[in-house]
């Protein structure tokens, strides 16, 4: 029986303070932090079971992996993986839903904070020493407000939407949604969400938080257009994919004063360029792919993909994309 499991590029699921016993137990595991994608067909060689995250798996690569059978990808969007040709080799390919809905909704509504409050201006004024030196007892760097009584406006309401709906609601916020898929009322567990279309979320919310799919139809879903609908106050928020906004048409937003500010966890391309537009923008909080991140969701995703492969090797299917 072909037990190999190798795993291409395992660094940011695990750097180091998780364990890959669930997975080691169910196979002969190698592991790699990274794999270009040349190196694809040379390390998963002989491997019935792959385990990936960003590392391409090319229609090319597995027509060189006679022995593959099984991909799992460790994340939710699986666009890395050739489908069609997996799928034309038999070869199972799942995805791990759900794990970390309640980090990225923990992220967005500290990015919410963060511009109500003015943390890092504040913390890094009395770092430099102003607070030493003022004649009063306390003082304000940049405007401070509350979210009480602000509308939050949520273009998707899955799990991560829903999630950051019960935290501005818990903190009195108003809250609106746009879903072709809008959720039922069992659903919503009493949340009280306005059911609108997606112009007027854009209209009527102080923040827009997005959590939907990147699909042909979402590409650059946040345009010129639909900027210039928002409120000059309005924040919006991408906690979802970077492709969902129109980066330079965002920067230009920015520095025209169309939109107060924006609050971004993923960019278009990643690791981003450089010169990318939004880095010289004002009033841009940009955090580095992290919503994701916390201990227990990435624990939670190592204990969901060793589930979905011992599934696939009792001969189930769990989690099976496309």
């Amino acid at each position: 029986m072909n037990d190999r499991i190798v795993i291409l590029d395992g660094h940011t699921t695990n750097p180091g303070d998780l364990d890959w016993g669930p997975v080691a137990a169910l196979g002969r595991l190698e592991t790699h932090d990274r794999t270009p994608e040349s190196l694809v067909p040379s390390r998963a060689a002989g491997a019935a079971h792959v385990l990936l995250n960003k590392t391409p798996m090319s229609a090319a690569s597995i027509s060189a992996l006679p022995a593959l059978r099984y991909i799992g990808v460790l994340a939710t969007g699986y666009n890395t993986v050739d489908l069609a040709a997996a799928k034309a080799r038999g070869i199972t390919v799942t995805n791990i839903p759900a794990y970390a809905s309640d980090s990225v909704a923990q992220h967005a509504a500290a990015m919410m904070l963060e511009f109500a409050r003015g943390l890092r201006a504040h913390a890094a004024a009395v770092a430099d020493g102003q607070w030493s030196r003022s004649p009063d007892w306390c003082f304000a760097r940049r405007p401070i407000f509350e979210l009480t009584g602000k509308t939050l406006g949520l273009v998707g309401l899955g799990r991560i939407g829903l999630a950051l709906a019960r935290i501005g609601a818990a903190m009195g916020m108003h809250l609106v949604g746009h879903d072709p898929a809008f959720p039922s009322d069992d659903q919503l567990s009493g949340l009280a969400v306005a059911r609108l279309g997606l112009e007027a979320v854009f209209e009527s919310a102080d923040v827009v938080s997005l959590h939907c799919p990147l699909t042909p139809h979402t590409r650059h879903l946040v345009n010129a257009e639909r900027l210039a609908r928002m409120k000059r106050s309005a924040l919006i928020i991408n906690t979802s994919r970077g492709p969902l906004i129109d980066e330079p048409a965002l920067a230009a937003a920015l520095r025209e004063g169309v939109i107060a500010g924006a609050a971004l966890d993923v960019l278009e391309i990643e690791p981003p360029a450089p010169d990318n537009p939004l880095y010289a923008a004002p009033n841009c909080l940009i955090t580095p792919h992290i919503a994701w991140y916390a201990l227990e969701a990435r624990r939670r995703l190592i204990e969901i993909a060793a589930d979905n492969l011992a599934a696939f090797q009792r001969g189930e299917l769990r989690n099976v994309v496309g």
